[in-house]
């Protein structure tokens, strides 16, 4: 009889302190409530002794959370429509506040996220959203910061992955850039011809000023196009090209004077 009183005392001893006994991972805190009454203090990572029945213990995660924001769809400020999603990572700088203050913190940054991102879309512009979404980031973490920080929790970065455009959208946009892309070739080739009649008119007046000049650029001519030997080509004899000849005083070309019959 006795030994069956001291071996229930002894698995109530045993059951006691395993229940008083708790372990607290390296990247959690623990908190005590005695009695429903938060007691100051934090449990550290390790072996956490309790006090059976008046105390319990509540882990809280203190690392970095990833969360995705559901993706969200709305009007631009320019009038069009689309769906953006983006990434939260938060994590908990004050347990206590975490705990006590919210009731669930991992919800409440949910929702304030997706409400963060809705009014983003509605103040920027289709190309704010596609092209400066570094300062688009910048703005959703301080909107989401604002009231986690009253939780016990701090926004570290918050990014936006992607935005959905209506396939209508897309067609335009595609035609707005193979326009775009066209008014730049245009630009390019007229810049190329009047650069080249510009090159032109300064060889025109080289070319007034020494006639020579023009007769050797025809000639220069006439050997490219007879090099490559697939046409028939008409030359004709410019009239100056005599002229020149005249005056240089070729001999082949000078009139020798008539001979007077002999009486």
């Amino acid at each position: 009889m006795l030994a069956s009183i001291l071996l229930l005392i002894l698995v109530v001893v045993v059951v006691g302190v395993a229940s008083s006994l708790r372990v607290i991972k390296q990247y959690e805190q623990g908190l005590i409530f005695r009695f429903g009454r938060v007691q100051p203090g934090l449990r550290g990572p390790g072996l956490a002794v309790l006090t059976p029945v008046a105390d319990k213990l509540q882990k809280v995660n203190m690392q970095i959370v990833t969360m995705p924001i559901p993706a969200q769809e709305g009007i631009t400020r320019d009038n069009v429509t689309v769906r953006v999603d983006a990434v939260v990572y938060f994590k908990v700088v004050d347990p206590i506040s975490a705990i006590i203050k919210v009731e669930d913190y991992r919800f409440a940054v949910g929702q304030v996220a997706q409400t963060s991102l809705r009014s983003i879309i509605g103040k920027s512009d289709l190309d704010d959203l596609l092209a400066n979404r570094e300062r688009l980031n910048e703005g959703l973490e301080m909107m989401i910061d604002s009231p986690a920080l009253e939780w016990g929790v701090h926004i570290d970065r918050v990014e936006i992955k992607d935005v959905a455009l209506p396939e209508s959208m897309k067609r335009s946009m595609s035609r707005q850039a193979e326009a775009e892309r066209e008014r730049r070739a245009r630009v390019i080739s007229a810049d190329g011809e009047f650069q080249a009649s510009q090159k032109l008119a300064d060889a025109a007046k080289v070319m007034d000023g020494n006639p020579a000049a023009l007769q050797l650029r025809l000639l220069e001519t006439v050997v490219q196009v007879a090099s490559e030997k697939i046409s028939t080509l008409v030359l004709p004899f410019p009239v100056e090209l005599l002229r020149f000849l005249e005056r240089s005083g070729s001999p082949a070309l000078t009139p020798k004077p008539e001979e007077k019959p002999s009486e």
